[in-house]
């Protein structure tokens, strides 16, 4: 897109994809969705939405800015067109003027205001998302315009994402919106129904704008945080769909479930956050965290762990983002006898004691690295942290480095994430001068953002930032005979619009 052009809403939000042509919408919808979670939100306040898993449940009951569609495509949702100005530093947004919240409050320039705002305050999971905001600007109440202190080219899929909810501006902040969701989406949660920690219910809004949306009179999300728990919802009928794994995949098409074609979203590895060695001095030298790389068996650890579900890889920049670069994936060949050549030149001969955090949930790929790093010398001290707790901890920065699963985004959303200094994966705010120019040239890139970015992903990759291991196929099951689901490209789990019922 070029750098001025205004981006027209080709229809509007009540009548775009969102899940495709066979919403049935108004009178026609269907009866209830069962979806099985990982885990509810802990704040219904849309500042503390999280992406992927996380934002589903809050798109259940808020509207976003814009609308991410299947595929990646935005389209016009409670903004029906955008525009930016000649040097991308102020996006301005026209706006529906036929929505309230489920509290009766009007949807606005002034309840935008008060939702970016919140969001910036808030400093929730997500917040990087409008780190590069530097004021939001009333125009008049249809018109709402967004000044950067710098251009910020993931601007537009953010606003499709947490930062782009909207709740209603007479409850953001307070105690009553921790505990009941006000927006102006298609569903309110029946709380008499709900049960927290085991079940969340929630009716058709009436009056809803946008009745195409509304494909269910009834959504329920159930909450199991253990994956054999979620199998056995779906397996049972408890629940209509829910995310698995390939340890699982098999059980499930065996028991005639449905399942989304493979497709790969998140990434699972090491991220080596303190680079300048402020807690472990080994891992402020590039050769250690490269000899790291190097020790790791990527191949047996995809057979042997996933089954082979999966692609091993060496970068965090994913296929579909645009800044892959396939021959980076032989950046570190598995050869055990380099790494130790490159401890011992880093002045590690004898190894080094890695402290390493997890969330919990990656026994099986944890102990395969302990032991093919302890080959190494590098003698790992395994720390599980409370789920609730891990994120809290990562960005306060009490972790050197941390075993997770983060998804491949856009460039710049992944510069964002994990790479920029206002990054969440970025603790320590490891950055050089070269770095810097290179992000600089993807904020400013326009159209060749992705492109530029290739060069940031060359940068952290042969500077070791991270190990990653491999990339994960989803694993999506549901009941084909009841409904039907689109995948939702670089999501774990696909967007609430994507569900219909079956036929």
């Amino acid at each position: 897109m070029p750098a001025a052009a205004v981006v027209l809403a080709v229809v509007l939000a009540g009548c775009s994809g969102a899940g495709g042509s066979d919403a049935a919408g108004g009178d026609g919808r269907g009866g209830t969705l069962s979806l099985g979670i990982i885990q509810e939100p802990t704040s219904w306040d849309p500042s503390q939405a999280h992406v992927g898993h996380g934002l589903q449940p809050y798109q259940v009951t808020y509207d976003s800015l814009l609308l991410r569609e299947p595929d990646g495509e935005l389209s016009p949702m409670l903004a029906t067109e955008w525009s930016y100005n000649d040097d991308r530093t102020e996006l301005t947004l026209e706006l529906r003027d036929d929505v309230t919240f489920s509290d009766g409050a009007v949807f606005d320039a002034e309840a935008v205001k008060a939702n970016l705002e919140n969001f910036q305050d808030g400093n929730g999971r997500q917040a990087a998302q409008l780190a590069a905001v530097e004021s939001v600007e009333v125009v008049d109440a249809g018109t709402v315009t967004i000044v950067l202190s710098e251009p910020d080219p993931a601007l537009e899929f953010s606003l499709s994402q947490a930062a782009g909810l909207m709740g209603s501006p007479e409850e953001l902040g307070t105690e009553e919106m921790t505990a009941t969701p006000v927006g102006s989406g298609p569903y309110v949660l029946d709380a008499a129904a709900s049960v927290s920690g085991s079940q969340l219910v929630f009716t058709a809004r009436e009056d809803y704008w946008n009745p195409d949306l509304q494909k269910f009179d009834t959504i329920v999300l159930k909450t199991y945080a253990e994956l054999t728990a979620r199998l056995n919802a779906v397996l049972s009928g408890q629940v209509d769909a829910t995310t698995l794994d390939a340890s699982t995949a098999s059980q499930a098409e065996d028991a005639g479930l449905a399942r989304l074609e493979d497709y790969q979203v998140d990434w699972q590895g090491l991220i080596l956050m303190d680079r300048e060695g402020a807690m472990v001095p080994a891992l402020g030298e590039v050769k250690v965290r490269q000899a790291i790389n190097l020790a790791i068996d990527r191949e047996t650890m995809l057979e042997s762990i996933l089954l082979g579900h999966g692609t091993t890889t060496e970068q965090v920049f994913g296929p579909d983002s645009g800044s892959y670069l396939e021959e980076l994936d032989d950046t570190y060949p598995y050869d055990p006898d380099r790494a130790r050549e490159l401890l011992a030149e880093a002045g590690y001969p004898d190894g080094f004691d890695l402290p390493l955090a997890t969330g919990g949930g990656f026994d099986t790929p944890l102990a395969a690295l302990t032991q093919q790093l302890a080959d190494v010398g590098i003698r790992v001290e395994t720390e599980s942290v409370a789920a609730p707790n891990f994120v809290a901890d990562v960005d306060a920065g009490k972790f050197a480095a941390i075993y997770f699963n983060l998804f491949q985004g856009e460039p710049s959303v992944a510069i964002n994430q994990l790479v920029s200094t206002n990054a969440l994966y970025n603790p320590f705010e490891t950055t050089t001068p070269e770095l810097e120019e290179l992000i600089d040239a993807v904020q400013a890139g326009g159209d060749q953002s992705a492109e530029r970015a290739q060069q940031v992903n060359e940068y952290v990759t042969e500077n070791a930032w991270f190990a990653p291991v491999y990339r994960i196929d989803q694993v999506y099951a549901y009941k084909g005979d009841k409904i039907s689901v689109e995948k939702q490209i670089q999501s774990a789990v696909p967007s609430i619009y994507n569900y219909a019922p079956a036929g």
